[in-house]
C-alpha cells in the first residue's frame, strides 16, 4: 500500500469516476484502474461498486476512505513541516468556503497576502453550503474551513462578526419599520438561501418556536435577492453577505432583538495542522474585515 494508491482511491471516491480522477491527476485511466485493483487485492475487499456511468465506495470502502484521508492529511502535514524547515517553498493548502461573506469578502484579501508570502504553496478552494464545509472537515477533505461559530467539534479561530437581517421587498408593509421581529416574517412566503447561514436561520426560528412559510430554496444568494426584489418573498440573511450596492427592489432591516453572527476558521485538530494551514489562519486573523 502506497500513499499514491491512497490518493487515487480518495480522488476516485470524491469524483465518483475513474476517468475524472485520471484527468485531475494527469495520468491515464488504466493507471488509475491498476492502482485501485492492486489496492483491492492487497486489502482483500472491493472498494467500489461499479455502475454504468459512476462508481461509488462500497460500505467497507466508505469506512476505509476516512482512514485513507486521515493518512493523507498526516502525510501532507509531514511534507509541510519539512517545507517549513526549508522556508515553506512547496506544499498544498485545501480551504473550504461558503457563501459571499467568506468567498467574496474575506477570502480574496487573505489569499492575496498568503500567495505573496508563500508563492510555492498550491491553494485549493472548495465552495459549498456551510454544513458541507463542516462535513469536509470531518472527512479531512479540507485542511481549514470558514464556519459559523460556535462549532465545538473543531478547533476554531474567530475572525469577524456581523448581523442577521430581514430582507424585504421595497414595497412591503414592513419596509418602513426601523427593525423587524421574526414573527412578522412568518406570514409571507419565505425564501431560504442554502449557500449561506441556513442552519443559523433555522435555529433562530426554532428557538422562537416559530415556523417560516418556506416557499423557495435557493443555492445562491443572487437568486434570493432577485426573488425578494420581485416582491415574491421575504428572507433572513447575513448583513455581511449582501452586496455593497443594494438593489432598489429590496430593503434591509435589522432584526429585533439583534442577532449577531460570528464567522471564523475551523480545523479538525490544530495540533496536527500543517504549517501552511497555521500560516493561513494567522494571516486571516490579521486581515479580517468585511
Amino acid at each position: 500500500m502506497t500513499l499514491t494508491q491512497l490518493e487515487i482511491f480518495s480522488l476516485v471516491a470524491e469524483l465518483r469516476g475513474f476517468t475524472a480522477a485520471a484527468t485531475r491527476l494527469g495520468i491515464g485511466q488504466s493507471a488509475v484502474s491498476h492502482a485501485i485493483k492492486s489496492l483491492e487485492q492487497e486489502l482483500g475487499v472491493e472498494l467500489f461498486r461499479r455502475h454504468q456511468t459512476v462508481v461509488e465506495p462500497s460500505d467497507i470502502g466508505q469506512q476505509l476512505l476516512l482512514r485513507a484521508r486521515a493518512m493523507l492529511g498526516l502525510a501532507n502535514t509531514l511534507r509541510q513541516e519539512a517545507a517549513d524547515a526549508r522556508g515553506m517553498r512547496r506544499g498544498t493548502l485545501r480551504i473550504g468556503s461558503f457563501g459571499p461573506t467568506s468567498s467574496m469578502k474575506l477570502l480574496p484579501a487573505i489569499l492575496e497576502r498568503f500567495s505573496a508570502l508563500h508563492p510555492g504553496i498550491e491553494v485549493h478552494v472548495d465552495e459549498g453550503p456551510d454544513r458541507q464545509v463542516l462535513q469536509w472537515l470531518d472527512e479531512r477533505r479540507i485542511d481549514v474551513g470558514f464556519v459559523v461559530l460556535p462549532e465545538e467539534r473543531f478547533d476554531t479561530f474567530a475572525l469577524v462578526e456581523d448581523q442577521m437581517v430581514a430582507l424585504l421587498p421595497a414595497a412591503h408593509s414592513l419596509a418602513d419599520q426601523t427593525c423587524v421581529k421574526l414573527r412578522d416574517l412568518c406570514d409571507d412566503p419565505f425564501i431560504l438561501t442554502e449557500a449561506g447561514s441556513s442552519e443559523l436561520v433555522w435555529r433562530l426560528f426554532n428557538a422562537a418556536r416559530l415556523a417560516p412559510n418556506v416557499r423557495y430554496r435557493c443555492s445562491q444568494l443572487l437568486s434570493t435577492l432577485d426573488i425578494v426584489a420581485r416582491g415574491d418573498a421575504v428572507s433572513v440573511v447575513s448583513e455581511g453577505s449582501l452586496p455593497l450596492v443594494q438593489h432598489p427592489g429590496f430593503v434591509v432591516r435589522p432584526l429585533s432583538p439583534p442577532v449577531p453572527r460570528q464567522i471564523g476558521l475551523a480545523v479538525l485538530d490544530s495540533r496536527q495542522a500543517s504549517p501552511a494551514t497555521l500560516a493561513f489562519i494567522e494571516l486571516a486573523q490579521a486581515v479580517r474585515s468585511i
